[in-house]
């Protein structure tokens, strides 16, 4: 009893080392990973050339919303704010749409060739996504949609990891569940709305981060398509931007900042609804 009781003494001290350890070796990841970006925050608020001095200062001298002012008014980063926005809102709500009934599909319903159409589907995830730009520029220049939001929007109406997230999240639901809808005369449309919606709101929430975030930080895509710069969306305005002010590094940090704050705002306060989307397929 004895040595029970000293081994019992022991472990909670070796057990608050442990975690002591593991903590402080986190959150010094934590800060490596975040120090890049505190550093563009401290940047942003600096006087024109002050970042270039040597050693590189790592807090204003006097801090100035003075880039921000040159953004908003001389830049248009407003409008190009407002484009994101849009664009980012657009292809989440619509794909949301598309992947939640196509994974549903692909995971419930039975119809001819389902497991072939989707092993096909699946063996084009290893394609480049830059492979199929030209093809898919050239439908998009025949169809009359260059220069136009729905040549951005259309591509990412679908996207085959967003069905697969879906249908993987989906097999989980009871097929009993389903039938007894449909044994008590429920349609398939109802029993979609009232039944299935409810049940994947975890991977819904997922998928919609993924989905905006994924949007919001596009920038090949809206280059090629968007010839019109009053279009520009965010990350490609601030790509024109750097090549007029190569020198100002201070404007470019605000703009970066401009560019990520609000994603990464979002991701913080979604973080739990992502993780549980993730995993909740996983654990069920």
């Amino acid at each position: 009893m004895s040595d029970a009781k000293q081994v019992q003494r022991k472990i909670p001290g070796s057990d608050f080392s442990q975690k002591a350890i593991i903590n402080s070796l986190l959150l010094g990841i934590a800060f490596l990973s975040m120090a890049p970006l505190l550093w563009m925050l401290s940047v942003s608020f600096m006087a024109p050339g002050e970042s270039g001095n040597f050693p590189p200062p790592l807090l204003p001298a006097t801090a100035s919303l003075h880039n921000y002012e040159v953004l908003f008014t001389r830049g248009g980063m407003g409008g190009f704010f407002f484009n994101s926005l849009l664009l980012a809102t657009l292809t989440t709500a619509m794909s949301l749409v598309f992947n939640v009934a196509a994974g549903y599909a692909f995971a419930k319903l039975h119809f001819a060739g389902r497991e072939r159409i989707f092993n096909l589907m699946l063996g084009a995830l290893v394609i480049p996504g830059q492979v199929a730009m030209l093809p898919l520029f050239l439908m998009l220049k025949q169809m009359g949609l260059v220069n136009s939001y729905a040549g951005v929007l259309i591509p990412g109406l679908a996207g085959i990891f967003g069905i697969f997230l879906v249908r993987q999240y989906a097999k989980t639901i009871p097929d009993d569940l389903l039938e007894a809808a449909r044994m008590d005369g429920s349609g398939e449309l109802l029993i979609f709305v009232k039944i299935v919606l409810p049940i994947l709101k975890p991977v819904l929430a997922t998928l919609a981060i993924f989905t905006f975030l994924g949007s919001w930080n596009d920038f090949m895509w809206p280059l090629i398509v968007l010839t019109d710069s009053a279009l520009h969306t965010l990350p490609v305005a601030l790509s024109a931007l750097s090549r007029e002010h190569v020198q100002d590094s201070e404007l470019m940090m605000a703009g970066a900042v401009v560019t990520i704050l609000p994603v990464l705002l979002l991701f913080l306060g979604l973080q739990r609804f992502y993780i549980q989307g993730l995993l909740m397929g996983a654990v069920k």
